[in-house]
């Protein structure tokens, strides 16, 4: 299952319109860039033995950032990641049949010498179970696709408004179902770093959280990390008085671990606490 979950995700990439990116870490974007250009340098310059440099420990594992290859056939040839397991399989037997015309059309795009980017969703041992999107660089260099991807992992307030709208009708149409469906991390409740909580306002205590399980059922009186409490009950008064408010707290990030200012929109829904928080720019971070 493992296996056919990331050849779907492959196939995801290569589907993506070439070109439709998000806004993205200008940083990030620089150093997948310069270092899918130095891939493409080296295998230019030493043919199939750059594959085995690719898939080592080595210059082109910088950090989070490393190269993986694909040839026009669907054999993956080389990968610096997690991906490494897959070498030489041919993922083309794992996928859908509906899928593989889009499949085959990516690999067979011409050789132009450019290097094209895309989105795709990714999911490995560091995003606890949550598909997280990633931005990818890629350029097919003879029979060959080479790529470097990274986390785009920072969601914007819109993102935020959107998925909490989701949410808010979901619960007021079935709110055990839906609770459930978060606490499973269904894809319908989070989208990279955005999540769906919800606290019953009665008991003052988490119902469903769509990052952290353990945080279910914890009383809100009790419930702070190192720098404080994500939401009061004062907060709970007045969402209650007034439907819908915006709060901010200070919280973990859930890829990177670091604590960061959080912007929160919150609305009742009956008898609940629904809220979905997005975790403001860098140059706009409490000190």
């Amino acid at each position: 299952m493992m296996l056919r979950n990331w050849m779907l995700l492959v196939l995801l990439w290569m589907g993506m319109s070439v070109g439709a990116a998000h806004a993205q870490s200008e940083d990030d974007g620089a150093a997948a860039r310069a270092l899918l250009t130095e891939a493409v340098e080296y295998y230019k310059e030493n043919g199939d033995k750059a594959l085995a440099v690719f898939s080592r420990q080595g210059p082109f594992v910088k950090d989070d950032l490393y190269v993986f290859a694909i040839n026009t056939n669907g054999i993956m040839l080389a990968s610096g990641g997690p991906s490494v397991m897959l070498i030489g399989r041919d993922i083309m037997n794992t996928i859908d049949d509906e899928l593989k015309p889009k499949f085959q059309r990516a690999l067979s795009q011409p050789e132009s010498g450019e290097i094209l980017e895309a989105d795709y969703p990714w999911g490995s041992w560091d995003t606890g179970g949550r598909k997280i999107t990633k931005h990818v660089y890629f350029q097919r260099v003879g029979d060959t696709v080479l790529a470097v991807g990274y986390y785009r992992p920072r969601a914007t307030s819109e993102e935020a408004l959107q998925l909490l709208n989701s949410a808010v009708e979901a619960v007021g149409a079935d709110a055990r179902e839906t609770f459930k469906a978060i606490n499973a991390l269904d894809e319908r409740f989070y989208k990279d770093d955005l999540y769906v909580f919800v606290v019953e306002m009665d008991s003052q205590r988490i119902v469903a959280h769509g990052s952290n399980l353990r945080l279910v059922g914890r009383d809100l009186s009790a419930l702070a990390n190192r720098v404080g409490r994500p939401i009061s009950a004062e907060d709970l008064t007045r969402v209650n008085a007034e439907g819908a408010i915006e709060f901010a707290y200070q919280w973990e990030h859930p890829i990177t671990g670091e604590v960061e200012t959080k912007h929160a929109f919150a609305r009742r829904v009956g008898s609940y606490l629904v809220a979905v928080g997005y975790y403001k720019p860098e140059g706009e971070q409490a000190e």
